[in-house]
């Protein structure tokens, strides 16, 4: 018997598997409610994503973080909640930020009612988030606006861009360790945390969430340039369409300053100019499946994968560890 999750994961402990399930529903049942308002209109609006669908990839994470203690405590499924709303929300506001007209396979938020509504809409979800979270204690308060004040530094260093003289590539990590890694890291930790589990299994967690975001997101930016859409789900090259320079197009820059190549010259030429165009942006996507860059990148998200499984050994063996092993494994698959 298996569970299959995020990125494919295989649970094949059916007594994980029936928490899993079953926490997950719970989960499910929880952003419903907390997306309901007594205005009808709101109601709309914020649950579009939620019903849309997603990974649930930290709802499931924070699950099996709590495996290490008592899986069944009552601040789990609502932690688990809160991370989620917390990362819906930010989507909302992503959306405004790159004018993105689809997101999940439907119409986002602003192109269907305008970037007020999908705003304010993100504020809300903010809002209920903090709501839940006051009934969870004061150091899931703190731990969450740690988070967060993370979460957005990471939007702001991204949109500012690097400061003269810093690597550009150095600059990109920080920006993914603030954007993703920081609500991953807080998965394993609310899990662990709420269920229980020793000071020493929430160290080790938070330590494993924050590199397997990195590894999680890497993976994200591999997949834009080296999948086709039927292999993804998505439509590769979106990243470039938007202007998004993501570590395999950073590493093109470097190697283009560093050896002066009049083809990768060419390339990062192509990278600038306007990849609205279908035919450049097919060859800008046949020029990067080709370029050592795409490899290097890889690469490195197999590294930051290593690493999250790493971080894993001192736990005791069982379902659950071998579990969120499961999780880098499928990270690392999903990157190719």
């Amino acid at each position: 018997m298996s569970f299959v999750g995020p990125l494919g994961l295989s649970v094949r402990d059916r007594t994980l598997e029936a928490d899993t399930q079953a926490g997950l529903t719970a989960v499910e049942e929880g952003l419903l409610e907390a997306t309901k308002s007594d205005v009808p209109f709101i109601t709309e609006a914020a649950q579009h994503l939620v019903r849309a669908g997603g990974k649930r990839f930290r709802p499931l994470l924070v699950l099996l973080a709590a495996q290490f203690g008592d899986p069944h405590a009552p601040g789990v499924v609502p932690s688990a909640v809160v991370v989620e709303l917390t990362h819906l929300a930010t989507l909302y506001h992503d959306d405004v930020m790159d004018e993105a007209e689809v997101r999940r396979g439907v119409s986002s938020a602003n192109a269907r009612w305008g970037n007020s509504v999908a705003v304010l809409t993100g504020d809300f979800l903010f809002a209920r988030a903090s709501h839940i979270l006051a009934d969870l204690g004061p150091e899931a308060v703190r731990i969450q606006a740690e988070a967060f004040e993370r979460l957005v530094t990471g939007q702001i260093l991204e949109t500012a861009g690097p400061r003269d003289g810093r690597d550009p590539v150095e600059h990109y990590l920080d920006v993914l360790a603030g954007k993703t890694g920081s609500l991953i890291a807080v998965s394993g930790r609310f899990g662990a945390m709420m269920s229980g589990a020793d000071e020493s299994i929430v160290s080790i967690l938070t330590q494993y969430g924050e590199r397997l975001g990195m590894a999680f997101q890497l993976a994200d930016d591999v997949l834009d340039i080296a999948s086709d859409s039927h292999e993804s789900g998505k439509t590769p090259g979106t990243d470039l369409r938007e202007g998004v320079a993501t570590l395999p197009v950073l590493y093109v820059r470097e190697q283009a300053e560093a050896t002066g190549s009049a083809e990768d010259r060419e390339l990062c030429e192509l990278l600038a100019g306007d990849l609205a165009d279908d035919a450049r942006h097919a060859e800008v996507l046949r020029r990067l499946r080709a370029h050592p860059a795409l490899e290097r990148a890889r690469r490195v998200t197999v590294r930051y994968a290593a690493e999250a499984r790493s971080m894993l050994a001192p736990l005791p063996e069982g379902p659950a560890k071998a579990a969120l092993e499961g999780l880098c494994d499928a990270v690392v698959h999903r990157a190719g």
